[in-house]
């Protein structure tokens, strides 16, 4: 089968690799549509970042070059032995994340912070971007009828936003603030608003994202026209209770904190390639908290059902859709030159 394989940085080609079966504890799945994620993005301009290159993954013992891929739906075709939480047929999304079970932190269930933690499509066992996978099946879950493949394939990074949110100290009626509306920024938004937040300001430059933050019911903030901070502050009363930063722009970093009000808290989402200096006194003066979360746990099974109630739309983040021969020149290249695409979402065959 062809699959997109991760060599080297600026270097992703179309392989043709051996189609995996369904081993011992495995679910073989077709692949129906996977997203290009910022993770990947940043794989292919500066990796390697998560993906194994001098020496094999841990828990995989894959090294590059990988399939990559992470944010996938399919249909399952075939199941290997023991298997029994899924069957022939059943639609499913997978939750990609290695975890070894042993360490402390997955000792108290944060397999989200496993020491040796790794991704499927970046640290090896396959990926998206080709036409099978077969996965573990602790990873596997299905979704109803009245979830798409396509809105599936948005569940991996829908995610991540819930995860945030729901990590945060918000509360239902709170007010929030989120810096840059990417893709998972503006599924941040979507995850406010399942959350009950009243007021939810979004800080963008992008004319193409700022009019996708109004269309989820954001209230824009361009700070190219505003003192974001001032602004949020003024027509706040005093601070949001809770900021989100999802650019990884240094500077973009104290302005998220000092949006906040007294004993707010800023919570990270973003992952930087570059230090980020904070003053402290805009924490300690104002008792302020911050915090920050990678990936997610335990939150597949709420996005799933969220999505069933309408929320994290495809129809209004999903932006391009191509098939696998057309991912480089038509996915990544198009993500790094085109600002107004949200999600560019891959069929592989």
């Amino acid at each position: 089968m062809k699959a997109l394989r991760w060599h080297g940085q600026k270097d992703l080609r179309l392989d043709s690799i051996e189609e995996p079966a369904a081993s011992k504890g495995k679910v073989k799945i077709k692949v129906e549509w996977c997203g290009i994620c910022g993770s990947d993005l940043h794989e292919y301009t500066s990796g390697p970042i998560f993906i194994p290159q001098a020496a094999p993954h841990p828990l995989t013992g894959e090294k590059a070059p990988i399939v990559m891929g992470h944010e996938f739906s399919g249909q399952v075709v075939e199941i290997g032995e023991g298997v029994s939480k899924v069957s022939v047929g059943d639609r499913v999304v997978v939750e990609p994340i290695y975890a070894c079970g042993e360490c402390e932190a997955c000792q108290q269930g944060k397999y989200n912070l496993c020491e040796k933690m790794g991704f499927l499509g970046l640290a090896g066992g396959g990926g998206g971007f080709s036409s099978y996978v077969a996965a573990d099946e602790v990873m596997v879950h299905k979704i109803p009828e009245s979830v798409s493949y396509e809105q599936g394939a948005l569940v991996e990074p829908s995610a991540v936003a819930l995860h945030a949110v729901r990590s945060s100290k918000l509360k239902v009626g709170d007010k929030a603030a989120v810096f840059g509306t990417g893709p998972i920024g503006l599924l941040v938004i979507e995850a406010l608003k399942a959350s009950g937040a009243s007021e939810i300001y979004a800080v963008e430059l992008s004319p193409e994202r700022k009019e996708k933050a109004a269309e989820l019911g954001a209230i824009v903030i361009d700070p190219k026209e505003f003192d974001a901070v001032k602004e949020i502050h003024k027509r706040t009363g005093g601070g949001v209770d809770v900021a989100y930063e999802v650019t990884g722009v240094p500077p973009v970093l104290t302005q998220a904190l000092q949006s906040t009000k007294m004993g707010g808290e800023l919570m990270i989402v973003s992952i930087f390639e570059k230090e980020a200096p904070i003053q402290p006194n805009n924490v300690v003066m104002m008792e302020r908290t911050i915090k920050g979360i990678i990936g997610y746990r335990d939150v597949f099974p709420a996005v799933i059902s969220l999505m069933d109630k309408g929320y994290f739309p495809a129809d209004k983040l999903v932006t391009k859709r191509i098939r696998l021969d057309e991912v480089l020149s038509e996915g990544f290249e198009t993500l790094l030159k085109e600002k107004n695409q949200v999600k560019i979402l891959v069929k592989p065959e």
